[in-house]
C-alpha cells in the first residue's frame, strides 16, 4: 500500500514509546519516484531483523558451489528492457484512452440535460465532436503498441522460461544448506531474528530486541526488478533507531 508521504516526527515518537531494557528498532520504507517527484510510504513490505549477514551466508555458498550460477545473456537482459519499454508505452496509451473517454461521457452528460436549441450546446457538441475521432485514433495506436508488447514478449518467452529454470535448479542445489548455515550463525550469535510488517504509514516498530549487530532485510517488488535492502546496524538499549530505508541504501537488482 501506498501513501503520500506526510510523516514526521510525531509518528517515529509514538511508534518509539516505552523505549527500555531491551532496544528497540523502527524501521520506515520510503520510495522516491525516480524522476524526482514526491516520495512515497509502503505498507505491507515485510521487513526482517537478521543477527548475521545473509548476502555473506549466500555469497560463500555460491563460492562453494559445485558450478557457477548461469548468467544472464546480455541479450535478453537487453530484450527484457525492451519488453519493459513498450509495456509502459501501452500502459500510457491505455491511461490516455481512458481519460479520452470519461471526458466524452462527461460532455455527453452534459448534452443530454440541454435543449438543441441552447447556445451551451452547440459549444459542448462542437468541443466532444471531434474527440470521437480522437478516440477512435488513440485506440488503434493502443492496439498497436499491445501488439508490439505482446510480440516481444512471444519472441523472447520461451529463452526466459529455459534461464529461469537453469537458474533456480542452480539455486537449489547451492543454497541446499542455507537453513542449516542460517541455525548456526543465530546460534552462535546469541540472538534472535526478529520480522513484522509495515503499517498503512510506512512504518513498523520492532520491540524486545537485544543489543547486538543486526541487519535490516527488507525487498520492494518493482515490474521488472526488485529493491533490496540488507543494512548493517548495532542495537543498544535506550532511545530506538530509527532506520530508513530508500532507494539510496537499496540494491535494484534484476528478477528473471
Amino acid at each position: 500500500m501506498r501513501r503520500t508521504i506526510g510523516f514526521g516526527l510525531g509518528l517515529i515518537a509514538t511508534l518509539a514509546l516505552g523505549a527500555c531494557g531491551q532496544g528497540q528498532v523502527v524501521v520506515v520504507v520510503e520510495l522516491e519516484d525516480e524522476d524526482g517527484g514526491e516520495a512515497t510510504l509502503l505498507g505491507d513490505v515485510e521487513v526482517r531483523l537478521l543477527p548475521y549477514d545473509r548476502d555473506r551466508v549466500f555469497d560463500s555458498l555460491s563460492q562453494a558451489a559445485s558450478e557457477p550460477e548461469p548468467q544472464i545473456p546480455p541479450e535478453l537482459l537487453a530484450a527484457r528492457d525492451e519488453i519493459a519499454e513498450a509495456q509502459r508505452q501501452w500502459n500510457e496509451a491505455e491511461n490516455e484512452v481512458g481519460n479520452l473517454r470519461d471526458t466524452i461521457a462527461k460532455l455527453n452528460e452534459q448534452l443530454a440535460q440541454l435543449d438543441r436549441a441552447m447556445n451551451e450546446y452547440n459549444r459542448i457538441f462542437r468541443e466532444v465532436d471531434p474527440m470521437h475521432d480522437q478516440l477512435e485514433q488513440r485506440e488503434s495506436d493502443r492496439d498497436a503498441l499491445f501488439e508490439r508488447f505482446n510480440d516481444l514478449q512471444t519472441a523472447n518467452i520461451e529463452q526466459i522460461r529455459t534461464i529461469r529454470i537453469e537458474r533456480n535448479n542452480w539455486a537449489d542445489q547451492a543454497y541446499r544448506d542455507v537453513g542449516d548455515v542460517i541455525d548456526a550463525l543465530v546460534e552462535l550469535s546469541g540472538l534472535e531474528q526478529h520480522w513484522d510488517t509495515t503499517g498503512v504509514e510506512g512504518a513498523t516498530r520492532i520491540e524486545n530486541v537485544a543489543p547486538g549487530q543486526y541487519w535490516v532485510y527488507a525487498r520492494h517488488e518493482l515490474p521488472y526488478d526488485e529493491l533490496y535492502w540488507n543494512v548493517q546496524i548495532t542495537v543498544e538499549r535506550g532511545d530506538p533507531i530509527v532506520v530508513r530505508l530508500n532507494r539510496a541504501n537499496a540494491i535494484r537488482r534484476t528478477v528473471f
